[in-house]
């Protein structure tokens, strides 16, 4: 099936979920660097009114990114967003409410601390029907409370690899540091966290 049709099977199922609530319905999109979720995303947001929150818009501001690397798989998954901000996102645009967020800013560099800060300006977004959160561990344990739908965009590791690094060519650096700290949090995640079949509906991309 394609990637087109199962975008129109997720909608079929958000949209039995919206009459089932009474409420907006709260969608996870999920899926490894590189497979795509900005991309279905996209397709998503032209069948149906969506509210996108990204998830890296809540990257953790508090640890140095010295200190990743020495912090155990499972503690780099559990503090890699910050999840109450999450939450304070999602919960108003779950009772039909507009939402605001400071996101993080990467293109900020790090400050003396070895941290990332925050925009000044806020991130405003409306309510509608279907709120949409799109990154890697959206449908996470932290969160699952509010998730009414988990869709995990699946592709081979190393099509998402080359992906990735197709799309910041000239960050190769950038890109081995990165990979060195979150490959192992990945597969960790995806494997005994959240692997494919615990998810609603698998779109392979």
């Amino acid at each position: 099936m394609t990637a087109a049709n199962l975008c129109n099977r997720a909608l079929e199922r958000i949209e039995a979920l919206r009459a089932e609530l009474a409420r907006p319905v709260v969608v996870a999109l999920d899926g490894g660097s590189g497979s795509g979720k900005s991309t279905i995303a996209a397709r998503l947001a032209k069948l149906t009114d969506i509210a996108l929150v990204t998830l890296d818009d809540f990257y953790q501001t508090q640890v140095p990114e010295s200190e990743w690397p020495h912090k155990t798989v499972a503690e780099r998954l559990n503090r890699v967003f910050e999840w109450d901000r999450v939450r304070e996102a999602i919960e108003p645009l779950r009772k039909g409410e507009p939402a605001q967020w400071r996101a993080f800013d990467f293109m900020q560099g790090l400050g003396p601390d070895g941290t990332y800060s925050l925009k000044n300006e806020f991130t405003e977004v409306a309510p509608a029907p279907t709120i949409l959160l799109e990154g890697a561990y959206s449908a996470s344990p932290f969160l699952r409370d509010l998730i009414d739908l988990a869709v995990i965009v699946d592709v081979p590791t190393k099509v998402r690899h080359e992906r990735t690094a197709a799309r910041e060519q000239g960050a190769e650096g950038f890109l081995a540091a990165w990979h060195a700290v979150w490959d192992d949090v990945e597969s960790y995640y995806f494997e005994r966290v959240c692997p494919p079949r615990s998810f609603d509906l698998v779109i392979q991309n």
